[in-house]
Order: C-alpha cells, then structure tokens, then sequence
C-alpha cells in the first residue's frame, strides 16, 4: 500500500534533498511537496487550516526560520515559525494518526560551556540564542502533542537548495573567489552534516520505521568552524589564505555555541553510522563542480 507523505519547506536544504532521494528510490511513497506560498506555517491557523483538510499518513516538516542573527531581532516570528506551527503540525498529526517527522538543530545545546564531550538526545537543552530556544519549544511542543513524533536533530548542514539559499561551504568558496582574506573562528566545536545523508536516513524512517525518538542524525566526526573551512578550500583546491581567529574576534548578533557536537550512537545502531563529514564533503563539492 502506497503512503501519502506530505513535505513542508520542500525548495531548503533538507527539503531539496529529500525530493531527489524520493525520486531515486522508486519507493512505494507519493511525496506531496507543500510551498510555502500554500502554507505559510507563521501564520498563526494556517496549519490547521490547510493540511487539516487532507488526508496523509506522514508529514515530514523541513520549514524553518534558520537566519539564527535575524532571529534576535524578531523573535515572535522565529517562535511562530519554529515552535507554535510545529505544535499545530503536531496535533492535526494526532489527530489523524499520522507520523510527524520533524526536523531541529543542535543549537538547542549549547549553555554548558564547559561540554567537551559529544551531547546526546536527552541530555539537558540548553540553547544560548533566540533561534536554538524557539527549536528546543518546537520539539517540546511536539513531544507534548503527538505520540509519535520522530525528530531529527541536524547540525550544520550544506547540501543543495532548490530556492537558491546558501550554506557555509559556499560561502567560503564565494570569498575564495574574490580573494577576501579568511578568519573563521576556531573555538567552535559541532558536526558538519550534509542534507543529502540527512535525506536518505529519513527516506528510510518512512519505508522501515522506527521509534517515535529524538535522534542525532549528524555525519561522523567534528570540527571547529576553522578545520571545516579549511577541508573546504583544500578539496576544492583553491590555495585561498585562511586564518583562524577566536569567536570575541568575530563578533555576531547571536550568541553561538562553544561546543555542539552531537552524539550518533542511536541513529548508528538503527540505521547504521552516516559518512565521516570529510567524505560527505568530498562528495558535495564533486557534485558541484568544485573539486
């Protein structure tokens, strides 16, 4: 029996790569993509409104507000976005009995400064910015209204991004182009992750199943910041000059975590450990035309 599948923030990052890793498999699923100018989630009533009317058996959410310095200025939208429409998601889900495969970050963590080990899926939340607080409501929110809410916590992700956005790798890859000098913090620890794996383990949580969890869906391994960008321009081969500095040298908006790299024991046991983030990367740059 075929699923009908319901993907919210289909043209991001996540949503991008789970609409090809749909099409490659042939897997009995029908992906309905739900746009934003469909369902703009903010608005308060429009969840319900809209996907209340359908009939589903999953909803996989990749809608967002990710711009983490914009957050500080308008935090009633980030919240509204990535709390309170989550909670709405959530409870239409209940409602009818369908699974709810929602999508957080690792900047739920964070306030434990002195952290140095990899944080795992029920150790305390503690998000040091407006954008990892309105994540850490949104998975309690869903946690609360849903009994079978799956979550994925992912960490900075690079992947492909059908509404043209951005990610760090390509970012440090502009400023190689123009010759910009490079300062990339070093004292900054978390999992470099690409989308694209991201796609394939929740592909598989659809066609196999698993337990309504919190799970640390991140590649192997870790780095600062500074290590990333410095993978980056050496498989690219750009010879660009880099240099790492500390996080009071570069000031931003937010506050960021000092250490947020995630544990990957659970999804490891269940669906087998992602690739080291440095293959991911090779990968993602090849496909790109960048190495």
């Amino acid at each position: 029996m075929r699923k009908k599948v319901l993907l919210l923030g289909p043209h991001g990052q996540l949503g991008h790569e789970i609409r090809k890793a749909h099409a490659h498999s042939g897997a009995p699923i029908d992906l309905v993509p739900v746009p934003r100018e469909k369902l703009d989630v903010a608005i308060r009533g429009r969840v319900e409104e809209v996907i209340g009317e359908l009939r589903f058996d999953a909803l996989v959410n990749c809608a967002a507000f990710t711009r983490v310095d914009e957050a500080e200025d308008d935090a009633s939208l980030a919240f509204a976005t990535n709390a309170h429409a989550v909670e709405a998601m959530a409870r239409v889900c209940a409602r009818k009995r369908a699974r709810l495969i929602h999508f957080s970050t690792d900047y739920v963590f964070g306030g434990d400064i002195a952290r140095r080990e990899a944080l795992r899926e029920h150790d305390a939340m503690a998000p040091v910015n407006v954008y990892g607080a309105s994540k850490a409501m949104g998975e309690t929110l869903a946690l609360l209204q849903s009994g079978d809410a799956v979550i994925l916590r992912v960490a900075s992700l690079f992947g492909e991004s059908g509404g043209g956005g951005g990610n760090f790798v390509e970012t440090i890859l502009r400023a190689a182009k123009k010759k910009t000098p490079l300062r990339v913090v070093d004292d900054q620890a978390m999992s470099p992750t690409a989308a694209a794996d991201v796609a394939q383990v929740a592909m598989r949580m659809l066609l196999e199943g698993c337990a309504s969890e919190l799970y640390h869906a991140v590649n192997a391994g870790s780095a600062t910041w500074f290590e990333f960008a410095s993978e980056i321009l050496r498989l690219a081969g750009t010879g660009a000059g880099i240099a790492p500095c500390t996080t009071a040298e570069y000031p931003t908006r937010a506050r960021r975590p000092r250490y947020c790299v995630l544990d990957d024991a659970r999804i490891a046991s269940e669906f087998g450990a992602l690739p080291a983030w440095q293959d991911a990367l090779a990968r993602y740059l090849r496909a790109r035309g960048h190495a």
